[in-house]
Formats: structure tokens, C-alpha cells, sequence
């Protein structure tokens, strides 16, 4: 079956104890045991819950892999990762990264004692020079948030496993609906299912996925050790929200796709970034591992204090954090989604006071064109 088939069948949508086709949400902390010396397959939520379990199937079957974790937020399904690794070990991560990811790797596991470097991943050699005796991990994403750059998904799975090390990617900008990279060879892939899986603004949770039951099994101890799972109303929620993910991110998709032409004819406009574009660098690659380029047009317009003032005008899409709602959301990477990158990080990889990052809703997109048009013109 196709991926768009598969997210609504993939054996696990129907509740095998009662036929039901929207699975029950287990409000159970605790599960009773029939005697001390022999548990049944749940004693505690946290170490498994029906209801999480058939969401952690759903996303291990969408993205290829061997076995899936819900975690309480994408954070929480990063930093659960980053446990794997120990005092004294290194990541090479990219430099444009999530800002959340940047402010975990500097600022709390570089106080344990595991270093990261960050370099850019659409050149290979780079990657390759910055690898050391002690590098266990490449933690990328690509498309890269805020700025979309393109990371060949093949070249660095196929780096990882010569040099021995973990490969690890942020896969929420595709979903599995657009780019599966176990496919291509890597290790673990993580999702803010706040995001486009749950897909309504409405949730937070995070997804991992292994690609081999060994890791699979390391993933468990984490997850169940440090506890950050996510709750089975959630659980529920995003299982729900899977189910209309081919239909949003098609939407997603031609959306942003006409938003993105239409923004390169601005004279406002400076720079547009999305994947779709002609000349986007680092499309040919991403034609060729992903199905679509996704919902997300970063841009920049020509000046900070027209940025700002753009920003104060627009109406339609929410100026709020986060991304992949139902709903246009504008951001400003600055001071929301890379607040946390070091302003010196921030200026050397592009993110700066000119650029916005739109993920574009199911709106129709002539009206969230003339909202787009009205704020440029005030600004």
C-alpha cells in the first residue's frame, strides 16, 4: 500500500478487544497482576500504556522502523536521544537547528560532559572533518529549520555507519507521510508530533522511531528510566490527528507552494527559502529522497524594521511559535523558535532580524495571498 493508505491502515486502528475503529483511551495508571511472580503485558502507565502503545506502533510502521516511543513533548523525545550518549562523548549536529535542540546540546548536555559541534550538513566533507575519535552521533535535520537547507539523507546515513556512529534526524518538517529516512539508512528518527502529526495546535507530544530492535531496546530503558512519556488523552488526540495527515499536508503543501511563488515577485521581498522553489539549492536532492516540500516558506524581507512592522499587520496567520496547525502560523525566529541559539550563532548561520518563517494552514491560499499583500504594502 502507498504511504497515504498506510496511515490509516497500518493494524493497529482497531481495538482488537472490541472491533471498535477509534482505539479507547486507557485512563489507567496501574493495571492489576494475577499474582507477584508473573506480570501481564501493562503494571505501570509510565512503563506501558495500551492506548501509547498503539501510537508508538503507528509511527514505528509509518516511518519503517523496528519500534516507536511517545514522549511528553519534542523536547522530551530529543533529550530522551541524548541519553544515550555518555560523559566524554561528542555529536556533530547541525548548525542551523532547531533552537530548542541548540539550547539542550550547550546548555545542559555539555554539563555532562558530551560536546557538540555544529557544522553545516549540506557539505559532506565538512561533516566529515568535523568527526573526532569520540564522535558517536550526526544529528541533523533537512529540510533545517528556519532556513530549509537540504542534507543528502543517503551520503550521511552511509557516513555514519563507516565511521561507526549513531545517525539521528528531526523528521517533523516531512512526516512520514513525505520522507522516511530510515529508508535511507539512519538509526533514529525524532518528530514534534505537536506539530503536523497532531496537526490541530491542540497537543504536545514527541516521537521517536528505531530502526533496529537493539536500539529499540536502549530507547525502552531510556524511556521508561527517565519517565517523560506521553499521557494516553494525548495519545489519543495524535492518533486522530494521524488520520487526516495526507489530506492536511497535500493542502500544506499547495498552499505554501503558491505562497512561496508569488512571494519571489515581491520587490519587498529579499530571499525566499522552500524546497519547491526552482532554485532553491539542494532541491534536486530533496526530490529525490522526499515525496513534497513540505508547508514551511521561510523569507526575508529587506530590512529588520520592515520585518517588524510586516509582522504587526498580518491578520489571517497567527503570530504565535510552533508550526503544522490546521492554522497559518507566522514566526519570528529571532526572538521565538532560535530565542535560544547564541546571537553570535544565530548571525553566522542566516538566522536573523529580517527573516520570518511561515507554515502556511488549509486556508485557501488567495486569501492568506491578500492578507500577505495588505501586510506587505503597510509595511
Amino acid at each position: 500500500m502507498k504511504i497515504g493508505t498506510r496511515i490509516l491502515h497500518t493494524g493497529n486502528e482497531v481495538d482488537p478487544a472490541t472491533g471498535a475503529v477509534s482505539l479507547p483511551i486507557y485512563n489507567a495508571a496501574t493495571f492489576q497482576q494475577a499474582g507477584v511472580d508473573g506480570f501481564g503485558p501493562y503494571d505501570y502507565s509510565r512503563s506501558g500504556n495500551p492506548t501509547r502503545e498503539a501510537l508508538e506502533a503507528i509511527i514505528a510502521s509509518l516511518e519503517g522502523g523496528v519500534r516507536g516511543f511517545a514522549f511528553s513533548s519534542g523536547m522530551a523525545a530529543i533529550s530522551s536521544i541524548l541519553l544515550l550518549f555518555s560523559p566524554g562523548d561528542h555529536i556533530v549536529a547541525g548548525e542551523d537547528v532547531y533552537g530548542g535542540a541548540y539550547r539542550v546540546l550547550t546548555q545542559l548536555f555539555n554539563r555532562l560532559g558530551i560536546e557538540t559541534t555544529f557544522v553545516d550538513f549540506t557539505d559532506p566533507e565538512t561533516v566529515r572533518r568535523a568527526i573526532r575519535d569520540n564522535t558517536k552521533a550526526l544529528y541533523l535535520e533537512s529540510p533545517s529549520n528556519p532556513l530549509l537547507k537540504i542534507t543528502d539523507l543517503r551520503v550521511m546515513a552511509a557516513l555514519a555507519r563507516e565511521k561507526g556512529l549513531l545517525s539521528i534526524i528531526d523528521n517533523t518538517f516531512m512526516t512520514p507521510y513525505l520522507q522516511r529516512p530510515i529508508e535511507y539508512g539512519f538509526d533514529i528518527v525524532l518528530h514534534s508530533a505537536t506539530k503536523y502529526l497532531g496537526g490541530h495546535s491542540d497537543l504536545l507530544a514527541g516521537l521517536a522511531v528505531a530502526a533496529s530492535a537493539e536500539l529499540g531496546d536502549r530507547i525502552k530503558f531510556i524511556q521508561n528510566a527517565f519517565g517523560a512519556v506521553l499521557g494516553p488523552q494525548d495519545c489519543w488526540l495524535l492518533m486522530r490527528g494521524i488520520k487526516t495527515l495526507k489530506a492536511r499536508m497535500d493542502m500544506h503543501q499547495q498552499g505554501a507552494s503558491r505562497i512561496a511563488a508569488w512571494l519571489q515577485r515581491r520587490p519587498e521581498v529579499k530571499e525566499v527559502f522552500f524546497p519547491g522553489l526552482p532554485g532553491h539549492p539542494g532541491r534536486e536532492i530533496h526530490e529525490r529522497q522526499a515525496d513534497g516540500p513540505g508547508g514551511i516558506v521561510s523569507f526575508r524581507l529587506q530590512t529588520e524594521e520592515m520585518t517588524k512592522r510586516f509582522l504587526g499587520q498580518v491578520r489571517i496567520p497567527a503570530l504565535a511559535v510552533s508550526l503544522g496547525g490546521v492554522e497559518s502560523i507566522i514566526s519570528y525566529p529571532v526572538t521565538m523558535s532560535h530565542a535560544a541559539m547564541h546571537p553570535d550563532h544565530r548571525r553566522r548561520v542566516g538566522v536573523t532580524g529580517d527573516l520570518v518563517r511561515l507554515s502556511v494552514g488549509i486556508e485557501d491560499p488567495d486569501d492568506l495571498i491578500a492578507d500577505l499583500d495588505a501586510a506587505l504594502g503597510q509595511a
